[in-house]
């Protein structure tokens, strides 16, 4: 059997799918549990033996392991969750090349010298619980399972119930054991911007992930009648966030900082808020330059209530710093598939997992540049180019 990384897409394009035409698939929910099946199938249907971890990470091991140190694992994979109306291939993309990587592998008669695991990592978006790549997090000991499972959604459910209602039992949840016997990760994920269309490469070698993180800030002022109350009588928070959104924009530079979420109360047309909140996500080439934008951005946040009669707080829901990729492994893969390297502002498992293990990661091309939207793109031969890519990688390394 030598499957098709489109048909492998196919088989879960219906998933989650949104009015949008992109995908809201969130951890633990139906469609999460739809594609921890699919998942299990495709192992099965290859015969292989599927393991999850305590936090919902899932492994498919083709060949003989027992998460033994001495067993230095080849990990591939990536995650199947999206952002709210996401595209259909960040993620899934590199969980599909994997096994499809597999199949060529085994059709070709390869005999892999350690084992391989193909893994799925849970929530790597952090759309329903706020911190991305919880996962891996939680698996590397990145994040404390007391402070992940009392993290809530939007509906007040913790990640530990959420857990129970679907079967799993979150004192379970923290380091796993099975990291112990890998001894290299490499994920395949869909580029998130338009570096391959430059460089007319279908796929390539990332460099390094710009250091980023996700920040609360919590505007309040004082409800009132928005007919009634004159203007200079206000204490708006509407206002202070606005005039920190724009502050934002003005202080990025060549650097990334984003307002993606709100959440406003009581939420009426006809009244003035008393507390906007404000989920900030910002991304920088070094950590000096990232802490100044976000000191900039707070000190106009701050500037503004004085003169708005608000206030605000901050608060860090997760920070990541720079990761510069195993530069050994880089070099390996970029000579090996004559691949060019570039780095990435965008966040990945991958960034988590290279704290415990050489780690690299290949891009394939997007010819949209769009990501986390409905546009996000991978042509068909460009997906195929890809798992040839991570077929020889594979063979390279565990050959």
């Amino acid at each position: 059997m030598v499957s098709g990384v489109t048909g492998l897409l196919d088989d879960v394009a219906a998933v989650g799918r949104s009015r949008s035409g992109g995908y809201r698939r969130f951890a633990w929910t139906t469609e999460d549990l739809t594609l921890r099946d699919w998942f299990d199938g495709q192992a099965a249907a290859r015969g292989l033996e599927v393991l999850e971890d305590g936090n919902g990470n899932r492994l498919a091991v083709w060949g003989r392991w027992s998460g033994n140190p001495g067993e230095g694992a080849l990990l591939i994979g990536s995650h199947l969750d999206s952002v709210p109306d996401g595209g259909a291939f960040d993620g899934p993309l590199g969980v599909a090349s994997s096994f499809a990587a597999v199949d060529r592998l085994r059709a070709g008669g390869f005999a892999p010298t350690r084992p391989i695991v193909i893994g799925s990592f849970t929530d790597e978006e952090g759309a329903r619980f706020g911190v991305a790549c919880l996962g891996s997090r939680l698996a590397t000991g990145a994040t404390t399972p007391e402070r992940a499972l009392a993290l809530r959604d939007d509906d007040g459910t913790t990640l530990a119930e959420a857990m129970r209602a679907q079967g799993r039992d979150p004192r379970a949840a923290g380091p796993a054991d099975w990291l112990a016997g890998v001894g290299q990760f490499v994920e395949l994920h869909v580029e998130q911007g338009r570096g391959l269309v430059h460089d007319d490469a279908a796929v390539g070698v990332a460099t390094a992930i710009w250091p980023h993180g996700r920040w609360r800030l919590d505007f309040c002022g004082e409800a009132n009648h928005a007919g009634a109350t004159p203007m200079g009588d206000r204490k708006d928070p509407m206002l202070t966030y606005a005039a920190t959104a724009l502050a934002a924009r003005r202080l990025a530079g060549d650097a990334r900082a984003t307002f993606g979420r709100l959440a406003v109360e009581p939420n009426g047309t006809n009244a003035i808020p008393s507390r906007v909140t404000a989920w900030l996500d910002a991304r920088a080439a070094d950590e000096g330059e990232l802490e100044r934008l976000v000191e900039g951005i707070v000190a106009s946040a701050r500037s503004a209530a004085a003169d708005d009669g608000t206030t605000v707080d901050l608060s860090a829901e997760s920070v990541t710093g720079a990761v510069a990729f195993d530069v050994p492994l880089r070099d390996r893969l970029a000579s090996l598939l004559d691949a060019p390297v570039l780095p990435t502002g965008a966040g990945h498992d991958a960034g988590i997992l290279a704290a415990a293990m050489p780690t690299a990661m290949l891009f394939v091309r997007n010819p949209t540049g769009v990501s986390h939207a409905p546009s996000e793109h991978a042509d068909d031969a460009d997906c195929e180019a890809g798992a040839d890519a991570l077929a020889a990688v594979v063979r390279e390394l565990a050959g």
